[in-house]
């Protein structure tokens, strides 16, 4: 299936046609678009809490309501099917109402977290050839605006009738992290949505009446989680507003969300923080978007007394989970692929599936899994394989009871001297040390070897930071790192810099470790290695 936009935009769906047909026979896409699905949750329980945010609580005909003022606000504007339309707008009801907006009038929506650089925003729109974008920022380059007025979409009548598109046509656009460079972006049908990403916030979940609290924002990846959940399963989404883990802590105990969802920096800060606050309404904790490290896991499960969910998964329609049984968690399991979800092999250079323990570029297939990356036919070219499948570039092994292992990242690599290191194994080792509260390495430039591996950690506050050496130590000494993976610069930093999406800006952080290190001789004695 092709499917090209008002303004000329090209999508083409990668997965074979008779595999998307199967799924919707098999149940496991639901064939509906994503507003008629909301419209369903409507008239389910029109009474019924839909999102608490900052302005208070907005029940699901309050919500619907506020769609109806947001598609007439984009069809004054000229907007309709085949538009795509960003949504540049702070968490909330107004977000919400106009991604939704977008779904009714047959259009694609392009949510953009709302910390991305104007630099971002502009490339995102004009790479997406959108007709408009909705935002209250004055810096988004030379894409049509509608800002609407402070109370435009408040009261409103019905909620409009459903322009129900195919199924199968593009229903949003989610944009990466950028941690590799430029974000890229990545459309998704309203079946991988509703129907694959759905089952997958069905699975973490769990069943009965939810109400996540949302710590990372709507518009990024697994941010999208939020929408998913209140059209799939009809939660109620308490939204915080901008990360703050006193912030957090005072909405769970005003709001008494049932599951707290946040990329493991954003946990640890929580359970770290310096106020009392009632948060027996977990259930659990939900992790992504960053690698998982034990002593965070342990840290959340002794704070808040609750299990946390590990999920492992990507834009690119990737997710396995430890649902089923967090306590077996331990570094590096990602759980136990789900075939509502997508399907997961290991695979080795040329392709072929690898046999139970073999170690191998980990791909994905199934449900959730999207159309296409948008205008970047590059990226379709390197990390699509034949028969519909997601490269991930990720190594992997599934072992012989179907768990799969992450080992690491195939993209996420320091070249020295002509050697790739990966530093998952040196992080992990890093974040053990109990003087340190984060630690992340990035390569930085080296005239002699090309790169070598600096290791950015932040002490624990009111604890003496331990010397470069006495890391060295602690790494090869305490848990056997290879010497030639140790890194050979180390700064210090009073926290890690974070992205718009709440994880760890790597591209920043690697900024700030290459003009701490200028200069600076390596921190192993002998010369170099």
């Amino acid at each position: 299936m092709t499917w090209t936009s008002a303004a000329g935009l090209v999508l083409t769906d990668l997965v074979p046609a008779q595999l998307r047909e199967r799924w919707v026979r098999e149940g496991l896409c639901p064939g509906r678009d994503l507003y008629s699905l909301f419209l369903d949750r409507v008239r389910e329980d029109p009474s019924r809490e839909a999102v608490v945010d900052g302005h208070g609580t907005l029940d699901r005909a309050g919500l619907a309501a506020r769609v109806g003022r947001a598609a007439a606000l984009l069809r004054a504007r000229g907007c309709g099917e085949r538009d795509v339309i960003g949504v540049l707008l702070p968490d909330g009801r107004d977000a919400l109402a106009v991604e939704l907006a977008a779904a009714a009038l047959g259009a694609v929506s392009l949510p953009v977290p709302h910390g991305r650089s104007a630099a971002d925003v502009a490339c995102l729109l004009a790479r997406s050839r959108a007709a408009l974008v909705v935002t209250d920022r004055d810096d988004t380059g030379d894409a049509p605006v509608l800002r609407p007025d402070p109370g435009a979409l408040d009261g409103g009548g019905p909620p409009p009738a459903a322009a129900a598109p195919d199924p199968e046509s593009p229903a949003r656009i989610l944009v990466s992290s950028g941690s590799e460079g430029e974000p890229s972006m990545v459309a998704y049908s309203h079946n991988a949505m509703a129907g694959g990403r759905g089952a997958y916030a069905r699975a973490v979940l769990g069943g009965g009446p939810v109400r996540p609290l949302i710590a990372v924002p709507l518009a990024s990846s697994f941010g999208s989680l939020g929408l998913v959940s209140l059209v799939a399963l009809g939660a109620t989404l308490v939204l915080p507003g901008p990360f703050d883990p006193v912030r957090v802590l005072r909405a769970i105990e005003r709001h008494r969300p049932t599951h707290l969802v946040g990329v493991p920096t954003m946990l640890r800060r929580a359970a770290l923080a310096e106020q009392d606050a009632d948060t027996s309404s977990l259930r659990a904790l939900v992790a992504s978007g960053a690698p998982l490290h034990r002593e965070v896991r342990d840290l959340c499960v002794r704070r808040f007394g609750r299990p946390v969910v590990n999920v492992y998964g990507s834009t690119d329609g990737v997710n396995c989970h430890t649902a089923h049984d967090p306590a077996a968690w331990e570094p590096g399991v990602a759980g136990r692929p789900d075939p509502a979800v997508c399907e997961i092999r290991v695979c080795d250079p040329r392709g072929g599936p690898l046999p139970a323990g073999g170690t191998g570029e980990i791909l994905a297939r199934g449900p959730m899994t999207p159309l296409c990356h948008v205008a970047a036919p590059d990226l379709d070219a390197r990390r699509r394989a034949p028969g519909g499948w997601v490269r991930t570039g990720d190594l992997g092994r599934i072992d012989a009871d179907g768990t799969l292992r992450v080992v690491d990242r195939l993209r996420r690599t320091v070249i020295r001297g002509g050697v790739t290191l990966h530093p998952a194994e040196v992080e992990r080792a890093l974040a053990a040390h109990p003087a340190l509260a984060e630690a992340q390495c990035v390569p930085v430039p080296d005239p002699d070897l090309g790169e070598r591996v600096c290791a950015c950690v932040c002490p624990l506050p009111g604890v003496d930071p331990p010397t470069p050496r006495e890391l060295l130590s602690h790494l090869r000494e305490g848990h056997g790192v290879d010497v030639r993976a140790l890194p050979e610069h180390v700064v210090f930093l009073p926290a890690l810099p974070l992205g718009p999406t709440g994880k760890v800006c790597t591209a920043t952080l690697t900024r700030m470790a290459a003009e701490a290190v200028r200069d600076r001789p390596t921190v192993l004695s002998g010369g170099p290695r």
